[in-house]
C-alpha cells in the first residue's frame, strides 16, 4: 500500500524525519511514558494528550528502538489517521495491516477521523490482531476516553497511558545542574517561560504560535466556534486566579451559560484547563464559583498571545501550583469563606503569592511566594 510506504520509511532502512529533528535538538531524551506501554501480544494500548506534547515523536522512538532490538522492521507499521481522508479508507488500511501479519501497530492521532473506533473494534473482536501489540494515541480525551470505553474485555494487556508537558521537577533534570536553590530558581524562571513543552525550547514565540494553531484546527475537528472559544478565554483570562461561575463569563460573551460550561468542559478534555471546586468540613460544592487553571505555564501565556488578554502574574504562579497539585494527589480544590485558600489538596492547604503575604491565614495553612515556590515544587516532585 504506497500511502503506508511513505510513511513508514523504516522499511527501506531509512530514519524517520521525526526521529532525526529529535537526534538534532540541544536537549532530546527517551520519553519515559514509553516504558509503561506493554509490549507483549495481545494489547490495545490508548495514549492520551494534549496535542505538540511529544505522542508522534515519542512512537516514532519507540519504533526505532524496536527494531535496534531485533524486531523485523517489516513488522512494524506506523499509521498516521491525520492523513485518512474517510473511514473507509482506514477500514483498507486495517484490513491491509491486519492480512501482512504486523506484529506492532502504531496508529496515529486516531481522533482526527470520526468513528475512527467502528472499524477498529470490529477488527479486533475478529481476532485480526490476536497476534499484535497495537498503540493507538489522540489528543481529545472528550473522545478517546469515552471510545476506550467502547473496548471492554478486549484490551487485553493494554493500558491507558497519559502523556503531558513535563512538571518543574522532570524539566529541572534535563539540565543536570546541581540542586542549588539558585540553579533552581533560574530554571523555574525558565520553566515559565517554555513550560513543560520540549519543544519550546528551541523557539518559545514559534511553539506558541504553533500552540494556537493546534488549539483552533482541535475545536474546528469536533465542530465547536474558534472564535467563541477565543472570547471564552478572553473572560477568563480577564478573571483569574479568582473564583469564576459560568454565568459572570456567559454575561460577557453573550451566550448561555450552558454553552461555557460546555466549552470549558472541552477545554479540558483538551489538557489545556482544569477545575477546582470549592471543598470545606469535608463537603464539595460542585455549584459554587470554581477556579479554573490552566494547565501549562505555555499554554496559558499562547491563550494570552491568541486573545491579546493580559493576566495577573500572581495567576500563573498559582496555576503552577494547582497543576502540580492535581498530578499528585488526583484532586485539586480551593477553600473561601472568611479568608481564601487557593488549592487544597491530599491534605495540604496552600496559598499562593506573587509577593509577601499582608494577613494572617489560619494554623496549618503554608504560604508560598515566588522565592520559596520552586523549592516547594522539586520537594512535592
Amino acid at each position: 500500500m504506497y500511502f503506508l510506504e511513505q510513511t513508514n520509511p523504516h522499511w527501506f532502512g531509512e530514519e524517520d524525519e521525526d526521529v532525526g529533528r529529535w537526534r538534532t535538538k540541544k536537549i532530546h531524551v527517551i520519553p519515559e511514558w514509553l516504558s509503561k506501554i506493554p509490549l507483549r501480544a495481545f494489547s490495545v494500548n490508548f495514549i492520551l494528550g494534549p496535542r505538540r506534547v511529544g505522542k508522534t515523536t515519542g512512537m516514532k522512538l519507540l519504533i526505532k528502538d524496536l527494531i535496534e532490538r531485533g524486531i523485523e522492521p517489516r513488522k512494524i507499521v506506523y499509521v498516521n489517521v491525520d492523513l485518512i481522508p474517510d473511514l473507509r479508507y482506514f477500514q483498507d488500511v486495517l484490513r491491509y495491516v491486519s492480512e501482512n501479519k504486523f506484529e506492532y501497530v502504531f496508529i496515529d492521532e486516531a481522533t482526527s477521523l470520526e468513528n475512527w473506533w467502528r472499524p477498529l473494534r470490529g477488527f479486533v473482536d475478529a481476532g485480526l490482531f490476536k497476534r499484535c501489540v497495537l498503540v493507538v494515541s489522540g489528543s481529545l480525551s472528550l473522545k478517546v476516553k469515552k471510545h476506550a470505553e467502547l473496548f471492554p474485555g478486549r484490551t487485553g494487556l493494554g493500558k491507558q497511558i497519559e502523556v503531558l508537558p513535563l512538571s518543574f521537577p522532570e524539566f529541572f533534570k534535563l539540565f543536570n545542574p546541581k540542586p542549588r536553590e539558585t540553579e533552581i530558581r533560574k530554571l523555574f524562571k525558565r520553566y515559565l517561560r517554555s513550560g513543560g513543552f520540549l519543544g519550546a525550547l528551541e523557539n518559545e514565540d514559534a511553539f506558541m504560535k504553533e500552540i494556537v494553531a493546534a488549539l483552533e484546527s482541535e475545536l474546528l475537528k469536533i465542530g465547536l466556534s474558534p472564535k467563541l472559544a477565543f472570547e471564552i478565554f478572553s473572560s477568563l483570562l480577564d478573571k483569574i486566579p479568582s473564583p469564576i461561575s459560568y454565568q459572570a463569563i456567559a454575561s460577557d460573551v453573550g451566550v448561555d451559560y450552558k454553552t461555557v460550561r460546555s466549552y470549558l468542559e472541552t477545554f479540558e478534555s483538551m489538557y489545556v484547563v482544569q477545575t477546582a471546586y470549592w471543598k470545606g468540613d469535608r463537603r464539595i460544592k460542585y455549584r459554587k464559583e470554581k477556579k479554573i487553571f490552566f494547565r501549562d505555564p505555555l499554554v496559558l501565556r499562547a491563550v494570552s498571545f491568541w486573545t491579546s488578554t493580559k493576566f495577573l502574574e500572581s495567576a500563573m504562579y498559582e496555576h503552577v501550583v494547582q497543576e502540580h497539585l492535581f498530578r499528585k494527589f488526583g484532586e485539586i480544590y480551593y477553600y473561601r469563606n472568611r479568608c481564601e485558600i487557593d488549592c487544597v489538596a491530599g491534605g495540604l492547604k496552600i496559598e499562593v503569592k506573587a509577593g509577601k503575604p499582608h494577613r494572617r491565614y489560619p494554623k496549618g495553612v503554608k504560604i508560598l511566594d515566588e522565592q520559596s515556590l520552586p523549592q516547594f515544587l522539586m520537594k512535592l516532585g
